[in-house]
Parts: structure tokens; C-alpha cells; sequence
């Protein structure tokens, strides 16, 4: 399929697939459904929401969102949540339903055909080899592999079921004569399965695992793609998994989603361990949301995979509480970093008491125990602070300076702003030892080295972080936030409406070092920055981008639509664009002339002199910015409304 240009199905083949592949089927895979009249419904997959609003019907063959509008049928929905292209959706769901594809160009068909046809085998030799092992648990040879799962694991029985668990038999080529010389499927098929590998000298093969526990590794619609098999010797490696495969590449798979999904979507929270053995316990203890990363780090494939069950993005990384863990936590995080410094994952935390991993812990404690520390798991953020603070006296100056220097590293990667000024609160009050007088100037200190140049013009959430009791910073008077709205929502119209005027957009947000204030503004712009480009609809480009990202589109889809009035508001654009920056620069610099002067207000001079001078410097100065302010705006911002 790589190698060859993508082939022009036949429609007849489009048709039956259709016909085969009932959406319920389709959606119920991914989205946990139920019946309502005479459709479906359940929580949209493409965004967040609380009450479900996701319609799938099942005559017309069509899902429809009232939340956010996203409608089609069982390919489009395919598309859209896995990205995938057409092709590839179709061609997944021709081998799921058996269809027989046609091309349009008969000489691609064959191809097209073999590469259909040896997944399919290879699905088939190894739900063979599956029952083959499992078999092979019960014989005599095995006792020992059974006795580690009943006695060492305290497995039942039912989960020894359940999960598949077999033996692989120690000899050499035990497999190779069942799988080759008694079911005759070809050898080059299981090699391809990655269960037989050629000898190096004198011809033949070898069977890949020997004298092991066998553990299946399914994909998400239960089927076995892959093993992973455990020693029962001192031999190493301790764990063996199959090497990749047409079928199996072990940074997009992880174990037991087959089992979790359900479990995902009814808890809204993945539990992501480390070893086979982990999710094992944690699902015969009840715990079915639980999934194992075959030992990576987990890759953005993954998250996405165990994310699209989970309304919240609640994702519990759960490994040992020592050193070797915490090591492991981190290395399991990998590219997903990003993903949870942006707020777009709610990454968890949960290190187990005493240095245990899950199963450890489940031999001695309860199912509800369990699921308390899992509900006190903290945020990767504060799991990442709690490292930083762990062990350090912060009374000590050296300490202190090494721990402010780690944290302000670890604040400069959060790029959510909402996030950011979060945490620098959080930060701030650890800084402050319990002095509550020093939050503000702690959180100063930090915002300071985060960006020296927008140390005061970047709100922070809450009136506790600023330890002020009577007017916080981010509290903007209704008035001038109704204000400070119809400013950014002019900018942003122009912006999207008059392409000749976005480089002075952008002079006038780089001049005065403005950004915008209001969260859902701030995520508009930001999808706009990293969208324009004069090839393309920048407009339409970001309707689809909400859609994509599941992002709220009601707070700023009314800006791409211009209306009588809109065009009336933008036709004096050169001063409209100066009015709407002035306005939003004014608002945020009367909340820092309000703050500084409250400050000054409650320092003594007496007691604390330097201080007390550095804030009447301070809210002087923007007082006098205040005035350049108002002479520089030539007409006032509520002319235009």
C-alpha cells in the first residue's frame, strides 16, 4: 500500500461495505451508547461534553451532533477520529466485514488482494497459536507455568481465561512442526508472524519463545496480533515480546484495550501500568479500566487510542514509588509532555506506598483502597512540583534558589496561560512558607523570570494566589470587561475579515506587548497563529480546526460570520485596529494601577521604606501610561458599538 499510489476503488465495493458495516457497530466501538426511541445516543467523541448529545441513527445510517454540529456516516466518522484517509478506512473495514475489494485499475487488485489476504492469515495463525499455547498450559511440561499464575500471581482460574494465558513448550521447534508440518501453513507466514525465526547455519528454523508463560497482546477489537512471553528461568530478557509485524507495532498498541475500553468510557479514566502482570491484577480485582504500555514510552498513537474513551482526558500513569519508578514515570510520559503542558490531557500520577507496583499491592490490599489512591493521584504538574520540593529545606538559601530555579524551568514549559498563572499561584504560596504577605511578591518574582516583559500583564487566576483580600488583578469590573471583550472580538473580526490589515494587527500586538486576555480569544488567536498562511481559507481552516480539536466553538463562532452591523464596525479599520488595541492595553494597565496602588496603600513607610517606594514608582508609572493612553486613542472604542 506504501509503495503503490493510492487505487480508485470500485463503487460496488464502497456499496457493500456500507451495507455491512452498521454504524451502531462502527460508533459502539468507540463510543458507549444507548438506546433512546429509535436511536442512540451517547457523548460526543469530538468534543467535550457533560450531558450527551451524540445521535446515532441507526435507519438512516448517520450520526449528528447538537453540540458541535459533527454529522456524517460510518467512514466520515472513522476519518475523523483516527485521521485517517478514506482509503485507509475503507480498506480496514473491507477486511473486518470480509468484502472482496475491486479497483478500478485491475492490475492494482492483485496487489491489493495479497496484502488483504496475508493479514488475514496472519490473523488466523495466530489465534492459532493462541489456542495452541493455552492447550499447552494443561499438559504435564506446563506445571511449573501454572503454578506461578495460581500460586505466585493468585490468578483465578477465570482470569487465567479471560487474558488467554498459555505456555509456549521448551523445546526448539515444538510450534514450528505444529504450526508448519500438522496445520500446513506456510513457513514463511509464521515467520511473517513473528513466531519462527531462521537458523543462521545449516537451514530450519526456531521457535522465537521457548519454555515461557505466553500472554496474548489484542488489538482493540479483541483480536491476537502479537505475544508476550515471561521466563520461568533465570534466562533473559525476563519479558520477550513479539517482534513488529504487518499486524503489530508496539508503539501504537496497548495491552488489554481490548478488555478497558468499556471500562474507560463508563469510569471517564484510563489507568495506564507498566507490566502485563499489573493490568492482569487490577482487572480481577475489578479495576477494568486498566491498560499496560509494553514497557515504552508512551507515544501520542497510544494516548490518542486510550484517550478517545474518555470524555474528561483523564489518563492515571501508575507506577513504583521508588527511584527505579519514579525513572519509569517519567520515561513513560515521553512525547505526551506536551499534550498535558498544554491542558489537553489530564495526566495523573499514582505512586503506590512501599516502592509496589499494582499487583503487589493487590495481594495485600483491597479493591477500595486501591481506587482511593487512584482518586488522590495527583496532577503530572503537582507530582512534578512535589519532586522538585521533595527533601529540600527551603529556609536554606541554597535550596531555595535551586528549587525557585527548577520551578520556574518547569512553569516556562506550560504554554495554557490559564494553567500557568494557576501554578505560578500554587508555586508562589510554597515559596511563601505560609507567610501569606509574601505570595504576591513570591508570584511577582516568578512571573518575572517566566517572561520579564509581561511580568504584570499575565492575570493570575485567583485572588488567594496574589494574597490579596479586596481587589485581585484578574478581577476586571463588569463594565470594563464588557469593554475589553468587544475590543478583542473587533480585532479578531478584522483580523479574519480583512487580510490587508493583519500585519498591523500584529505591529500593534508586538508594539504594546499585548496578548488577549480572555481565555476563549486567547485559544482563537492561537489556532489563527499557527493557521495563516495566504494559501489558505483561514476562515474555513478554522472551523475545521475546532472540529478536529474538539474545542468549544459557541464562545467565537459568531466572528466568522460578518453581519450589517459587523461590516459597519470594521469599515474605519485603521482606527478601529489602534482603538481596539488602546482599549485592551488601557484595561489591562488600570488592573495593574489598581493593584500596585493597593499595595502601596497597605505597606508601611515606615516599617518597610524600600518597599513602599518601589510600589508608589510602580503605580505612578502606569497612572502616567494611563494618560499617554487616552491622548493616543482618537476615538473611544464605544463610538463603534
Amino acid at each position: 500500500m506504501t509503495n503503490m499510489h493510492i487505487p480508485r476503488l470500485h463503487p460496488d465495493t464502497i456499496e457493500e461495505i456500507k451495507q455491512r458495516a452498521d454504524i451502531v457497530d462502527v460508533v459502539s466501538e468507540h463510543v458507549v451508547l444507548r438506546k433512546r426511541g429509535k436511536d442512540f445516543v451517547g457523548l460526543c467523541p469530538f468534543h467535550n461534553e457533560k450531558s450527551p448529545s451524540f445521535t446515532v441513527s441507526q435507519g438512516k445510517q448517520m450520526y449528528y451532533c447538537f453540540g458541535c454540529q459533527a454529522s456524517g456516516n460510518a467512514f466520515k466518522f472513522l476519518m475523523d477520529l483516527g485521521k485517517q484517509s478514506f482509503i485507509e478506512v475503507v480498506l480496514d473495514l473491507a477486511r473486518r466485514y470480509q468484502v472482496n475489494v475491486q479497483t478500478l485499475e485491475p492490475e492494482q487488485r492483485q496487489e491489493l488482494q495479497r496484502q488483504m489476504s496475508l493479514r488475514e492469515q496472519l490473523y488466523e495463525v495466530l489465534a492459532a497459536t493462541a489456542n495452541f499455547y493455552q492447550h499447552a498450559l494443561r499438559q504435564t511440561q506446563a506445571q511449573k507455568a501454572l503454578q506461578y499464575l495460581l500460586s505466585q500471581r493468585q490468578l483465578k482460574e477465570e482470569t487465567i481465561g479471560q487474558f488467554g494465558l498459555g505456555y509456549a513448550p521448551a523445546g526448539w521447534e515444538t510450534l514450528y512442526r505444529y504450526l508448519v508440518e500438522n496445520k500446513h501453513y506456510p513457513v514463511q507466514l509464521v515467520e511473517k508472524a513473528g513466531l519462527i525465526k531462521p537458523r543462521k547455519e545449516g537451514g530450519g528454523y526456531y521457535d522465537v519463545f521457548r519454555d515461557r508463560l505466553m500472554i496474548p497482546i489484542r488489538d482493540i477489537q479483541g483480536r491476537v496480533i502479537a505475544f508476550g512471553g515471561r521466563t520461568l528461568t533465570e534466562e533473559q530478557p525476563k519479558y520477550l515480546n513479539s517482534p513488529e509485524t504487518e499486524l503489530f507495532n508496539k508503539g501504537k498498541t496497548l495491552f488489554a484495550i481490548d478488555l478497558a475500553k468499556a471500562g474507560i468510557a463508563q469510569l471517564d479514566q484510563a489507568v495506564v501500568v507498566e507490566g502485563y502482570f499489573d493490568a492482569i491484577a487490577l482487572h480481577a480485582a475489578g479495576i477494568n479500566n486498566a491498560v499496560a504500555s509494553l514497557g515504552t514510552a508512551l507515544s501520542l498513537e497510544q494516548v490518542r487510542l486510550v484517550l478517545r474513551y474518555t470524555d474528561s482526558k483523564q489518563l492515571v500513569l501508575n507506577f513504583d514509588a521508588d527511584k527505579a519508578g519514579t525513572n519509569a514515570a517519567e520515561r513513560a510520559i515521553g512525547e505526551i509532555a506536551d499534550l498535558a503542558y498544554k491542558g489537553e490531557v489530564q495526566l495523573k500520577i499514582l505512586n503506590i506506598p512501599d516502592g509496589k507496583d499494582a499487583d503487589e499491592y493487590l495481594h495485600s490490599h483491597s479493591t477500595a483502597e486501591y481506587q482511593e489512591l487512584l482518586k488522590n493521584a495527583p496532577l503530572w504538574l503537582d507530582w512534578q512540583i512535589q519532586q522538585v520540593t521533595q527533601d529540600r529545606d527551603l529556609k536554606q538559601a541554597t535550596d531555595f534558589q535551586q528549587v525557585t530555579q527548577q520551578i520556574v524551568k518547569l512553569l516556562k514549559n506550560i504554554t495554557n496561560n490559564d494553567t500557568r498563572n494557576y501554578y505560578v499561584g500554587r508555586c508562589a504560596e510554597i515559596l511563601s512558607l505560609g507567610d501569606t504577605n509574601l505570595i504576591s511578591l513570591r508570584a511577582e518574582n516568578l512571573l518575572t523570570q517566566i517572561a520579564p516583559t509581561a511580568a504584570y500583564s499575565q492575570p493570575v487566576s485567583t485572588q488567594r494566589q496574589w494574597g490579596s483580600k479586596k481587589t485581585s488583578p484578574s478581577s476586571i469590573p463588569n463594565t470594563e470587561r464588557s469593554l475589553l471583550e468587544h475590543a478583542e472580538a473587533l480585532l479578531l473580526r478584522i483580523y479574519l475579515h480583512c487580510p490587508e490589515q493583519r500585519p498591523a494587527i500584529i505591529h500593534e500586538l508586538e508594539e504594546r506587548n499585548l496578548d488577549f486576555s480572555l481565555s476563549h480569544h486567547r485559544s482563537l488567536w492561537r489556532q489563527i497563529v499557527e493557521l495563516t498562511n495566504g494559501q489558505v481559507n483561514l476562515i474555513s481552516s478554522l472551523q475545521d480546526r475546532y472540529l478536529e480539536l474538539a474545542e468549544e466553538i459557541e464562545l467565537i463562532s459568531h466572528l466568522f460570520h460578518l453581519n450589517e452591523t459587523g461590516k459597519k464596525e470594521i469599515l474605519r479599520t485603521p482606527q478601529v485596529v489602534q482603538a481596539a488595541t488602546a482599549c485592551m492595553e488601557r484595561v489591562l494597565r488600570e488592573k495593574r494601577y489598581r493593584y500596585f496602588l493597593e499595595l502601596w496603600q497597605e505597606t508601611d513607610p515606615e516599617t518597610e521604606p524600600e518597599k513602599w517606594r518601589s510600589y508608589y514608582q510602580a503605580f505612578y508609572t502606569e497612572k502616567i501610561k494611563l494618560q499617554e493612553l487616552d491622548r493616543q486613542r482618537q476615538f473611544s472604542i464605544t463610538d463603534l458599538l
